[in-house]
């Protein structure tokens, strides 16, 4: 599996007060919510992606005011047209 390096300085580490393991698991878990905000990955994606199961992802995006519904404007209007159809 392709692997990505991002090179931080010490003080970063000394800042965060994290272990590195913490803090690289915090560049993975915030990498997954910006894929996840841009339509890259979907929310089962996101989650796996930084090792979490869909709930504590949706949890934690919910902590960060980041919607969990996270459908463009014509995913929005199919969806809408949809429930019209029905009704």
């Amino acid at each position: 599996m392709p692997t990505v390096s991002i090179p931080y300085e010490e003080d970063l580490l000394v800042l965060s007060g994290k272990s590195p393991e913490a803090l690289e698991k915090e560049f993975r878990f915030l990498l997954a919510v910006k894929l996840f905000e841009l339509h890259r990955l979907s929310l089962g994606k996101a989650a796996s992606f930084c090792a979490m199961d869909k709930v504590h992802f949706m949890f934690e995006l919910g902590k960060l005011q980041v919607p969990v519904i996270n459908l463009d404007n014509d995913q929005v209007a199919d969806e809408m047209r949809d429930v019209i159809e029905t009704n």
